[in-house]
């Protein structure tokens, strides 16, 4: 480092002047980084403080006599890369005095007026004494600790017991996996040091800091002004929620609690996004119970909060002064404890510890009403926010049984009716104060919702034994009233509003779904009111429409009819998101209904009447006064979510969850299903639904977002079963639908999506017809007009000149968004009828794509359709219709690739360059997968013949694709993530699966992947450069083995050669073994691909002994220090000879160079980037 003379603490110290020459030099640079003068020059003067080799005595110099805080601060940072670096050179004095030194600065300047400074240094010591963690001996370790506990102990006075409370907070930290400093060793030393943690000190910290918060608060009671042990006791307060936030996993004899740890068909589980607040689970085992259970903790600080809430009653501020809030915060975590901490005595001692908890928590938001009140006059609303956060965390560890007993003894009402009188309470302030900010009752909702969720998630998973006690259920229905008056006011208040957009995604499907899915589970709990409830509600919007209609503006209703289909939706069914969603177990377990009184179930009354309220938007009179395109749109959402459920439901679906015993509630089920099953209403209805999906299709122009809900989610909901489309393909409704896709003018001005959607659902729908020569001809007659249009389009003679006319264009997108639809709906059932349908526009496809080759849109399209047809079918096709796709992709990719090489202009501006950069990327990534896709011939294969009779080579054929588009990939598109991703993707399967073809590339195609080989390497993904890694891995391993056989391997392209202007050229294993080890020496990487690298350099290796030797002997060379090179000639020694590794390549080899490999950079590495 030049400017600074390097030397040790062990060394003969540099005089005083030298030293202070530094520190100035170095003060200078730190002043001039502040004051914005000569940035460069200064950073680098910083940086190669902490790059130069032992700059220890330096550093401590400038922390020690320099009165710049930020040069202490730069210098500390120098000292911490530094030794952690250099740390195996360190002798065990150096490291300990290191230690030492960082810790005593801490306490020493404990008064300083420079906090970050401390912090920093106080850092620096935790993170060099977790480097030394596992080497430490544990009477070293009890002698540092020793001086942290006096110093918590308040000897010193309390700035240094502040100072060792944050030093075993930033300690505790340092040590937790999710907030560890990058060391560059394995994350098995990481888990090691924090397992050591865990066991042997975190609860001693814990009883250290508790000890003292409790010694100082005395006094802050008894002040009556601000004392300096407030912050004394903020800080243990902290430390102590911060270890109660651990992670524990070292009681492997206890059995933990995953509260709420459920799933079920179409409700997503706790950790999706149906809960919006954060409550973590605090497990220590059995080892804690007597810190935080028997020792009387929680009694401790709740009679802290009562005593300060007590004592400032009448200063509103102090709610949410550090102190106040560091103490509720805790009173709420202690609430989330759980497991074998408590005793194993049928729950009785968790209750006594939950009930005590409430006694205090419960004073914070009751009575509901006066606390909303005072909130609203000024008071800080920070308390009825951790009251309901407490309630969350209760819930998240009890069932709801227990939940709503704890408070029975000191109310007179359980908890379950307290937890709805406070959400309903919430609702009266949203319902008065409707603004579009957010506020605390938007908070506090949203936390009292995630209370509910995790009281009634597992009941509508599980049988009825577990459902809400009546209290319970009495207090559910009356707070979904409240929700459903809530959700209506706030849609009536939205009618008039002009903001349109902002009110739209407010009041949408997807921005409402969270709370609606929480809504939904409240409504279950109660259903045998609810729903009757919400039956009543609909019935009256629906007659006030009636009544209003031509008469009265019924805007306001037409809105609140919109939530309430939500609403319903949601009670009703749940998404599925993938899988077939069943009815909710919670609804099963609340209606005794046979089969003769099907038609009066509750959830068929209230079904049939939204049914028959849609079907009357068949009417063109009704429609055009009643059914807006926004009603529309919540119509066809709702009808895509039921019919999902309910229609038709094949028999036996579900049976399975509910116990045999439950013979009334499976009767209950048979009947809701049977109703709207195959042989009673289903076929009706399912006319009624294509019916209504048509009108919104054909009656509303321009309204994209209720076509595409109608595309791809009731439509598509409905072929996505097969019973179903059994019937659908014999209704006439459906056949007007197929008839309109052919020839009405409506449908073919639908966005190009719902265009693809609608063709995929048709296409889709043919599964239903038994026949398969009649399911071909149903394709052929759906598709047959679009593969005429575009053939005769293309054999005009004058096509060129009329291509860009604007309808011709957009008919052109059209068509082919059709046709991709149909080949994405490709089963094997119309698999030949959509093969001819392919074959026969391959011709007019080329011809497309070199009239259009200019425009984007069009190109984009084709290569999307060419993409799926291929994919469908490439696996069933026999060896002559392979060689005919085989062909004409490759047609098509010679094509693409004489159109756009070198195309784009850097002349244009960076917008438009963008654009097109976009635009080929877009291109690019589907020639990608084209390639991909053609190799998936090889992999699975259902022809009768192999595709070598007909003279094909899937592998040579995919190498010969990527030596037309790779030069069409430069670096720049490579650093698009997806593009990149399949790129990388295809190559690393080519080179594992392929090695030997690759070596017949030309030189032009085999530099260019070589050179992006070399990118990929140095990619910011891990993904890409394992990508990147495993192909090398495949390459070298390929030549060793062949070599190893007495073949030629890769051949020319391992050999070094003189490229044309003489100069030589490496070998790809040569360039890439240099490159390789660079990386892992020298740069900066995950620690994570220490193992996929060993496995590439020990064939890199293994093929280039004699490089690597020169290297190694170079690497040897370089080092002044005699120890250094003794130490790394035997560290590279033992490389390649520890752990019995031989020259194989076989499994038990690469693991054995993967252990040399990672101990040989945690050896090295550190003192081989010292500059």
């Amino acid at each position: 480092m030049e400017g600074f003379t390097p030397s040790s603490s062990s060394s003969d110290s540099s005089s005083i002047s030298s030293l202070q020459s530094t520190m100035r030099a170095f003060e200078l640079a730190c002043t001039s980084i502040q004051m914005q003068m000569n940035p460069s020059a200064s950073e680098g003067v910083i940086s190669s403080l902490g790059q130069s080799s032992q700059p220890y005595h330096i550093c401590q110099f400038i922390l020690q006599n320099s009165l710049l805080p930020t040069a202490r601060f730069q210098a500390a940072a120098a000292f911490r890369e530094a030794a952690i670096r250099e740390w195996p050179l360190l002798t065990p004095q150096n490291k300990s005095d290191f230690i030492t030194f960082c810790l005593s600065y801490v306490m020493q300047h404990a008064s300083s007026p420079h906090p970050f400074v401390q912090a920093k240094v106080s850092a620096v010591a935790t993170q060099l004494f977790k480097r030394g963690w596992l080497e430490l001996l544990p009477n070293q370790k009890d002698t540092l600790f020793y001086q942290v506990n006096q110093a918590i102990l308040g000897i010193h006075g309390l700035d240094v017991q502040f100072a060792g409370i944050h030093f075993l907070e930033s300690l505790v930290s340092e040590f937790a996996p999710t907030t560890s400093s990058v060391m560059g060793l394995p994350r098995e030393f990481h888990e090691q040091c924090r397992r050591s943690l865990e066991l042997d000190y975190l609860k001693t910290f814990y009883r250290w800091t508790q000890e003292a918060a409790s010694s100082v608060t005395d006094k802050i009671i008894q002040s009556n002004s601000a004392v300096p042990e407030v912050k004394v006791c903020t800080a243990a307060l902290d430390l102590m929620l911060q270890i109660l936030n651990w992670d524990f996993r070292c009681n492997t004899n206890d059995t933990k609690i995953n509260a709420a740890n459920v799933f079920s068909a179409g409700v997503r589980p706790d950790g999706d996004s149906i809960k919006r607040s954060e409550c973590h689970l605090v497990q220590p085992g059995s080892d804690w119970r007597d810190v935080l259970i028997i020792s009387g903790q929680v009694e401790w600080l709740l009679n802290l909060y009562a005593a300060l809430r007590q004592k400032f009653s009448c200063e509103g501020y102090w709610l949410d002064c550090p102190i106040a809030v560091a103490t509720r915060k805790l009173i709420v975590q202690f609430c989330s404890v759980t497991g074998t901490v408590f005793l194993s005595d049928d729950g009785k001692m968790h209750e006594r510890h939950l009930l005590q908890l409430l006694s205090g928590i419960v004073e914070w938001v009751d009575p509901p009403d006066a606390v909303s009140q005072a909130i609203q006059c000024g008071k800080s609303e920070s308390e009825m926010i951790d009251g309901c956060r407490a309630l969350l965390a209760v819930a998240t560890v009890t069932t709801p049984c227990v939940f709503n007993d704890i408070l029975k003894s000191i109310r007179p009402f359980g908890t379950l009716t307290f937890l709805s009188m406070l959400m309903s309470e919430v609702m009266k302030v949203l319902m008065t104060t409707i603004i579009d900010e957010e506020t605390w009752s938007w908070e506090a909702r949203d936390v009292l919702l995630d209370t509910w969720t995790s009281l009634l998630m597992p009941i509508n998973t599980i049988t009825a034994d577990a459902l809400l006690p009546p209290e319970g259920i009495k207090a559910a229905a009356n707070l979904f009233g409240f929700i459903v008056e809530y959700e209506l006011r706030i849609a009536s208040a939205s009618a008039f509003n002009d903001e349109s957009d902002a009110d739209y995604l407010h009041a949408s499907v997807s921005a409402m779904d969270e709370r609606l899915s929480s809504y939904a589970l409240i409504a279950r709990a109660s259903a045998d009111a609810t729903i009757p409830m919400l039956m009543r509600v609909f019935s009256e919007r629906v007659e006030r429409l009636n009544q209003g209609r031509g008469i009265v503006d019924l805007t306001e209703t037409l809105e609140e009819l919109y939530s309430l289909l939500l609403i319903i939706g949601h009670v009703l069914a749940d998404e599925g998101e993938g899988e077939l969603p069943l009815v909710p177990n919670a609804i099963q377990t609340q209606f005794v209904v046979n089969a003769a009184e099907a038609d009066i179930h509750p959830v068929v009354l209230l079904s049939s009447s939204i049914i028959k309220f849609a079907e009357q938007c068949l009417n063109p009179e009704m429609r055009a006064s009643i059914f807006s395109p926004r009603l529309m749109e919540s119509i066809i959402w709702f009808l895509a979510r039921w019919s999902r459920t309910y229609l038709m439901s094949s028999d036996g679906i579900g049976d399975k969850i509910l116990d045999s015993s439950h013979h009334l509630e499976h009767n209950s089920k048979k009947a809701l299903l049977g109703f709207f099953g195959e042989h009673n209403q289903g076929k009706l209805v399912l006319d009624i639904i294509v019916r209504v999906s048509l009108v919104s299709l054909k009656s509303y122009p321009g309204e994209k977002d209720l076509k595409g809900v109608t595309c791809h989610q009731l439509l598509h909901s409905l072929v996505q079963q097969k019973h179903i489309c059994v019937h659908l393909v014999t209704l006439n409704s459906w056949h007007e639908l197929a008839t309109a896709f052919c020839t009405e003018q409506a449908l073919l001005l639908l966005d190009t999506a719902h265009q693809r959607s609608l063709a995929q659902t048709l296409v889709r729908s043919a599964s239903g017809i038994r026949n398969s020569e009649a399911s071909s001809q149903y394709v052929r007659n759906l598709m047959g007009h679009i593969a005429t249009y575009i053939v005769e389009m293309s054999s005009k003679s004058n096509f060129k000149s009329i291509a860009q006319q604007p309808d011709i264009l957009q008919l052109v997108i059209c068509m082919l968004e059709r046709l991709r639809g149909a080949a994405s709906a490709s089963d094997p059932r119309t698999q030949k009828a959509i093969y001819e349908l392919g074959f026969s526009v391959m011709n007019p496809t080329l011809v497309l794509l070199e009239v259009y080759k200019h425009e984007s849109a069009v190109i984009y399209v084709l290569l999307k359709f060419v993409l799926d047809w291929v994919d469908g079918q490439i696996t069933h096709l026999e060896a002559k219709e392979t060689a005919a796709v085989v062909d004409f992709c490759m047609r098509l990719l010679q094509m693409y690739s004489s159109h756009n090489i070198g195309k784009i202009s850097l002349s244009l501006s960076s917008s438009l360059l963008n654009e097109e950069k976009t635009d080929k990327y877009k291109d690019l990534r589907a020639l990608l997968q084209l390639l991909s896709s053609l190799c998936s011939k090889d992999m699975i294969d259902f022809s009768s013949d192999s595709i070598e009779t007909q003279g094909t080579n899937i592998s040579q054929v995919v190498y010969f694709g990527l030596h037309i588009v790779t030069p069409l990939i430069s670096i720049e598109l490579l650093k698009y993530p997806k593009l990149c991703h399949d790129y990388f993707s295809l190559l690393s399967h080519m080179l594992e699966v392929y090695p030997e073809t690759f070596a017949q590339l030309s030189s032009e195609a085999f530099a260019h992947i070589l050179g992006t080989l070399d990118f990929g390497l140095h990619h910011q993904d891990e993904d890409v450069v394992t990508k990147c890694l495993r192909a090398l891995q495949a390459l070298a391993s390929y030549h060793y083995k062949e070599t190893h056989n007495g073949n030629i391997g890769l051949g020319a392209h391992a050999m070094g050669l003189k490229d044309s202007s003489g100069n030589f050229q490496e070998g790809l294993l040569s360039r890439f073994l240099r490159s390789l080890l660079q990386l892992l020496l020298f740069e900066d990487y995950s620690s994570d691909l220490t193992s996929v690298a060993a496995d590439a350099l020990l064939p890199l290796i293994l093929c280039e002994q004699g490089l690597y030797q020169r290297l190694g002997n170079e690497l040897i060379e370089r080092q002044a220090n005699p120890t250094l090179k003794s130490r790394l000639a035997n560290a590279l020694h033992t490389l390649t000879s520890a752990n019995q590794l031989s020259s194989s390549l076989n499994r038990i080899n690469y693991q054995r160079f993967r252990k040399n490999l990672s101990s040989f950079l945690v050896e090295v590495r550190g003192f081989l980037r010292t500059k």
